[in-house]
């Protein structure tokens, strides 16, 4: 029970009115109206073990505004929606790229992104190629500071196989009806809790048959397929439906060139470890994304031993030679492929013996299970800015 004084402006003493004081009970929103969320890990009600890849509704969003060469202060909004000029360059002209990682609460408790600095790196190369204005390395690892630690309720625990999954994007906002570069450049950062992808209920890694796609090119030799454009997933939605029609749930994209040598897949890097023991990955530096988790896997391959190759893959000439083939990817981490048709011929691979090692300590230094020996693990300080956020009130939370 908690006292109170009501005050009541001088007025009121006109009308007989007088001070008093009142015992009450002062009762937390979030006891009468379950909002807002108790501000610690995992206090969303969320099922975490039954996640998926979907969207799921979390409490703000970071945003920063580019104008005139320089970079505002960013702010934070609780409203999912965006208010952008119906001329943005994004809208005509495509300027956009995104990244995507995640965040683990690890077995020691700390909160910590996996490899978000490769993934700046990335964005900036990105920024480059697109006439588009780079984010300082401060601007983003504040930004994704203050949107973990805004949405700490919605970090799956540990041990429920979940993550935050952090998705930076950046896009011209400003009007623009003649082509080039925008005025204006808006950087997001926004954060989904997901679940594993790659895994059945029984806790085995789930085996995909593939497509070899010789009707579409995902990207052009000297084009942008490196950069994390938004322009070359949407180039990959016809061909991804087109082979799902036909059974496939994922395809390989050979060059364009000549649909010879390997390039990847819709939206994963492609991996063969070889009969005789090589981890081998296709080397397309203009047409194939940089992919962060492929540069894990590969260390992680020369930290076991493995002979790691980067180069071109001539896929009819080796594809015998394939013991195991994977799909390796951020949302994935590794996706087995049991097997690639191309016209009536099919092949088949054996059992990720070694990619799921290699997917196994990628996991355990994500779960803080073992040492982080490359320093991707960057820790979360969720309590370096404390802010009282108890509100007491009678209205619901807004």
């Amino acid at each position: 029970m908690a006292m109170f004084s009501l005050h009541l402006p001088k007025t009121a003493a006109r009308f007989g009115v007088r001070r008093t004081s009142v015992s009450a009970n002062l009762v937390p929103p979030m006891e009468m109206w379950g909002q807002p969320l108790p501000e610690k890990i995992g206090s969303a009600p969320l099922d975490w073990r039954s996640l998926g890849f979907e969207y799921v509704p979390t409490k703000s969003h970071i945003r920063f505004a580019w104008k005139d060469g320089v970079w505002d202060s960013g702010h934070a909004f609780q409203d999912p929606y965006l208010p952008v000029h119906m001329l943005a360059n994004v809208f005509h002209y495509g300027q956009a790229l995104f990244e995507g990682f995640k965040g683990f609460h690890t077995k020691n408790g700390d909160v910590c992104t996996f490899a978000d600095k490769l993934s700046w790196q990335r964005l900036s190369h990105g920024c480059r190629r697109f006439r588009m204005p780079e984010v300082p390395l401060e601007i983003w690892e504040n930004a994704i500071n203050e949107t973990v630690r805004d949405n700490v309720s919605f970090i799956p625990p540990y041990g429920t196989n979940g993550s935050l999954y952090v998705r930076p994007f950046l896009f011209g906002s400003g009007p623009r009806l003649g082509v080039g570069p925008s005025t204006e450049y808006t950087f997001v950062v926004f954060v989904n809790p997901v679940g594993s992808y790659y895994q059945t209920d029984s806790g085995a890694m789930q085996a995909l048959d593939g497509l070899v796609n010789d009707t579409y090119d995902r990207a052009a030799p000297l084009g942008c397929g490196d950069c994390k454009a938004a322009g070359n997933y949407a180039a990959d939605l016809e061909s991804m439906h087109a082979a799902k029609r036909l059974g496939y749930p994922i395809s390989l994209y050979l060059d364009a060139r000549e649909r010879r040598y390997v390039e990847e897949f819709n939206t994963s890097n492609f991996v063969a470890i070889t009969k005789d023991g090589r981890y081998v990955t296709p080397d397309a530096p203009r047409s194939v994304l940089d992919s962060n988790t492929n540069k894990v896997l590969q260390q992680l391959a020369v930290d076991l031993n493995l002979p790691v190759e980067r180069r071109q893959i001539d896929f009819e000439k080796e594809v015998d030679s394939f013991a195991e083939v994977g799909a390796v990817g951020t949302a994935v981490v590794v996706t087995p492929i049991r097997s690639l048709t191309r016209g009536n011929q099919t092949w088949t691979f054996g059992e990720p013996k070694v990619l799921r090692e290699l997917r196994d300590r990628v996991r355990a230094i994500q779960n803080g299970e073992v040492e982080d020996k490359h320093g991707w693990m960057r820790q979360m300080k969720l309590d370096d800015a404390p802010r009282d956020k108890t509100v007491l009130s009678v209205y619901p939370g807004l």
